[in-house]
């Protein structure tokens, strides 16, 4: 069906990469901005 053969170049590597970052990087931030906060506050 889909020729995965096609996606081998360098360049879908690294949007795959700057996106995977971009993720991660999006994912501690909104731990530390609202995890940490909100637990927090229902512990204390």
């Amino acid at each position: 069906m889909f020729d995965l053969a096609a996606y081998d170049h360098p360049s879908f590597r690294t949007a795959a990469g700057t996106a995977v970052g971009y993720l991660l990087v999006l994912a501690v931030m909104t731990l530390l901005l609202f995890g940490i906060p909100y637990a927090l506050f229902v512990l204390v």
